[in-house]
């Protein structure tokens, strides 16, 4: 079986298989299906992983892996906000199977209802495949709050990191997903190498370490179809995307998005790019200023707290190029 797999990889070509990454919160936690997945059915989602020869890499060699590891199939696992179904239900399984991921925890909370304490934070501390990520104290949305009182908020989560479990992380988790160019500095600035959002796409070494886009999983997004259709996306390589900030003002909503790719990817103007402007998923209309400068023309604003665009691009043996934005639009 193992050398099965092994030979159907070999006979995939392409350049860049990049790195997925896929992120959880709440495990068989049926009242909150917006974040929770079933039990058999991420046990089925991990078959698949396995059955295609797709490789788990370990947090610690993340850049190298996005960098230099480019003709493997590889996704990196990620879990969000420290929830007990997590440790209860999920946690038993990876840690039989010897899978490595990262826990991004909100350390407010830790220890509350519902909940891992820190005794049980620290036993995933000390396994050899499991990294503890940082995810701000409070999880609050914190991108509309001012600059000061972000910085306040992930000082005080890295120094309950560093007295609990002797060092903080140099991964970061934005909450919900959602950040500003405000944002992202003051991440950098703190010292923290690597930063993800809730947007989908697959890293490669293109990508902003600090917006690095998951494929979130939970029971809408997660049914089997679809999650063996996320584990045959590729990166879709970009230079620029403008506007830069994805925090968006009224202002400015809906934006005027330019994206310019890099000039070899076969086949560019048959991209097809979705959007939920007008609060309502579409087609979006899309030219080319250029052979490689795509224009994406919002033609309504976006309604309520997140404006979406997905584009795609059709590759051979059902695998797809996938690039997501996730824009967080400001009341104000």
């Amino acid at each position: 079986m193992v050398q099965s797999k092994a030979i159907a990889n070999k006979n995939l070509k392409f350049e860049d298989f990049g790195l997925i990454s896929i992120m959880y919160h709440r495990f068989n936690e049926n009242k909150y299906p917006s974040t929770n997945i079933q039990l058999e059915v991420f046990k089925q989602q991990l078959k698949i992983i396995e059955n295609s020869g797709i490789e788990f890499i370990h947090p610690k060699n993340f850049e190298n892996s996005v960098k230099t590891e480019k003709t493997k199939r590889k996704i990196l696992f990620t879990v969000d906000d420290g929830l007990l179904s997590f440790y209860e239900n999920a946690w038993p399984i990876l840690k039989e199977k010897n899978i490595p991921f990262i826990l991004f925890v909100n350390t407010r909370e830790v220890g509350s209802f519902n909940y891992m304490n820190w005794s049980q934070i620290l036993e995933l501390h000390q396994s050899k495949n499991v990294e503890i990520g940082n995810h701000s104290h409070s999880h609050e949305y914190l991108v509309d709050e001012k600059p000061e009182t972000i910085r306040e908020d992930i000082v005080k989560s890295m120094d309950i990191f560093k007295e609990k479990l002797g060092r903080n992380s140099e991964f970061f988790s934005y909450p919900f997903g959602e950040y500003s160019l405000e944002f992202k500095k003051i991440i950098q600035d703190l010292g923290f190498k690597y930063a993800f959002g809730q947007h989908s796409g697959v890293i490669d070494e293109t990508k902003d370490f600090w917006e690095l886009p998951r494929y979130p999983i939970n029971e809408k997004y997660g049914e089997i179809a679809r999650f063996n259709t996320l584990m045959k996306t590729l990166p879709l390589k970009y230079k620029s995307i403008e506007p830069m900030d994805k925090y968006l003002l009224q202002s400015k909503n809906p934006p005027k998005i330019i994206i310019k790719f890099y000039e070899n990817i076969p086949n560019l103007r048959n991209i097809s790019c979705f959007s939920n402007e007008g609060n309502r998923w579409r087609n979006s209309s899309i030219s080319f200023q250029e052979k490689n400068i795509l224009e994406i023309k919002i033609s309504e604003k976006f309604v309520g707290e997140r404006g979406r665009i997905n584009c795609s691009l059709k590759e051979e043996k059902g695998f797809w190029r996938w690039l997501g934005l996730q824009y967080v639009v400001s009341e104000k």
